[in-house]
Parts: structure tokens; sequence; C-alpha cells
């Protein structure tokens, strides 16, 4: 690593640390206001008309749409952002 890209990395973290002591601006937005609601395979399948829950599985083994695992190894839950799933159905993500 350069010193030049050095000083890059020192000089935003450095920026970042001031504007969390200043407290001027959130470095993170508040999911709060606009709450992430997840589905589960078969809520997919259930919100989407025509969408069944091999898709579903395909799409996430293919990793075309984002999704967490609830839970422990294989027997956990999955989990898809709906707002995710809408986005890829019409062809935004």
């Amino acid at each position: 690593m350069t010193q030049a890209k050095k000083q890059d990395i020192l000089a935003k973290v450095t920026s970042l640390l001031s504007k969390l002591l200043d407290g001027d601006e959130p470095l993170v937005e508040s999911t709060v206001e606009h709450p992430l609601e997840m589905l589960t395979i078969k809520e997919c399948t259930q919100e989407i008309q025509g969408l069944n829950e091999f898709t579903i599985r395909q799409l996430i083994a293919r990793n075309e749409i984002p999704f967490v695992r609830a839970g422990q190894g294989k027997n956990g839950k999955i989990l898809i952002p709906k707002a995710a799933l809408i986005a890829y159905l019409n062809g935004i993500a």
C-alpha cells in the first residue's frame, strides 16, 4: 500500500470520527421509518401469484436475490427482503 493511499484512508477515518463526535449527521440511516419486511419462501409464493417455491430456491442458489438464514445450519429458516424480491421481479435489481 502506498503512502498516499494510507493518507487517504486516514483522512476518511478522521472525517468519520469527527462526524460521529460532532453528532451533526447520522452515520447510519434509521430503519424505524421504513421497516424491513422479510418473507419466508412460502410467503413469497403467496405474495406473488404464479411464483413457486422451487423458483425462489433457485434464485437463492444462484445468488440472484438476497436472503438471510435465521437459525442454525441447513435447518434455519430462509428470509427474503420483500422489497428486494419485488425489485428483482420488476427487473430493477
